[in-house]
């Protein structure tokens, strides 16, 4: 995926939005995909970006967290943590699949398919310019402010 544009997609999205990559053209914004709303590791890294949200806008830049849980799900796990961004239920894997998050993992012994933690950075051309996979969520966050930053 790095340094190559993103591929056009459309999701569901929190606030009765659809979310539409192709819309996004002249503004950068991040993507990150995380496994299940309202579990530890996802429920942290969701505050994280959002006690730095002020921070991305002021450097014109939109956040978006994706999971393959529905809006209904979704809609509560971002009121329950005041998330200023928007939350994409991506059920049938499209970006999923665009993004390739989707890893065997093992969950108490047992191989499931599930979301690698994943963040990408897309640029106002709608070009790919950073990624992480396997992310490790202590930090993360900044880390990717960082880097926008240096756009």
């Amino acid at each position: 995926m790095l340094e190559k544009p993103v591929p056009e997609f459309s999701l569901s999205a929190t606030g009765e939005t659809i979310f539409s990559s192709a819309g996004l053209l002249g503004q950068s914004w991040v993507l990150y995909f995380y496994p299940k709303d309202n579990t530890p590791g996802c429920t942290t890294e969701g505050l994280q970006f959002r006690d730095l949200h002020a921070q991305f806008k002021k450097l014109g830049c939109t956040i978006y967290g994706v999971s393959r849980d529905s809006i209904k799900s979704h809609e509560n796990f971002k009121a329950k943590m005041s998330f200023p961004f928007e939350l994409l239920s991506d059920a049938d894997e499209i970006a999923c699949k665009a993004f390739d998050v989707i890893k065997m993992k093992n969950m108490y012994g047992k191989k499931v398919r599930g979301i690698e933690r994943s963040t990408f950075v897309i640029d106002a051309g709608g070009v790919v310019r950073r990624e992480w996979r396997g992310v490790k969520v202590p930090g993360h966050a900044q880390e990717v402010l960082d880097f926008i930053k240096t756009l």
